[in-house]
């Protein structure tokens, strides 16, 4: 597990190099941060009204940063430093949260997936704000896409595994099939990405390597 989350980063670092400039590598950086600790949160919180508790608590948190100075919390302070300084809000960025909290109900039927998918459209979306994308790139798409094609590798109800990644090769599919912006393809890389490990291709396998440096080049 150790090993897997340790080329997973090594993924994640070379796509934030397409990042058109240092600031906007950075905001995805710390955009992808609060991500990972949120998912650490649930991973960690057995009881759902614990977890409840416990996401309210970074909802709010991230949207006083509108207001006041983060507290001595490394994700925070990243949020606050490197996507807040870029125009977005800290309330904007909390609508992360609001995806993440679907998780804690006790069944995942379509329409609460779509809704935990707001996860992956929110990050996207402020991501390819502080990126410039183009208007036209999938970014909304990719984002759901991506958001469900990470759950449904850890869901343990076999059907909503197989819900999750239905929705999200559909999602994927659209976004994979779009041209991206030269601004876009850091996001856009990560779409490949989750359809590549949807049809079986193992993380850190040379040919996603390939198929991400292509997109570099190409925008395909």
């Amino acid at each position: 597990m150790a090993w897997r989350f340790r080329v997973i980063e090594a993924e994640r670092r070379l796509v934030l190099t397409y990042a058109p400039s240092l600031e906007a590598g950075a905001a995805l950086a710390a955009l992808f941060a609060l991500d990972d600790k949120l998912a650490e949160t649930l991973r960690t919180t057995s009881e759902p009204m614990l977890g409840q508790i416990r996401m309210q608590w970074w909802h709010d948190a991230l949207t006083r940063l509108d207001s006041a100075p983060p507290p001595a919390e490394p994700v925070l302070q990243g949020v606050a430093r490197d996507v807040l300084r870029q125009g977005v809000s800290g309330a904007s960025v909390a609508g992360v949260v609001d995806g993440w909290q679907m998780l804690l109900q006790t069944e995942l039927d379509d329409a609460a997936l779509l809704a935990y998918a707001e996860r992956g459209r929110r990050l996207f979306e402020i991501a390819g704000l502080v990126a410039s994308a183009n208007g036209a790139d999938p970014v909304a798409k990719a984002g759901e896409g991506w958001a469900l094609a990470d759950l449904s590798g850890k869901l343990s109800d076999p059907g909503e595994a197989a819900a999750a990644r239905r929705i999200a090769e559909g999602l994927l599919g659209e976004a994979c099939a779009a041209r991206w912006s030269r601004n876009g393809r850091a996001l856009g890389a990560m779409a490949h990405l989750a359809r590549m490990e949807l049809e079986g291709e193992p993380v850190g396998s040379p040919k996603r390597t390939l198929r991400a440096l292509w997109h570099r080049m190409s925008g395909r």
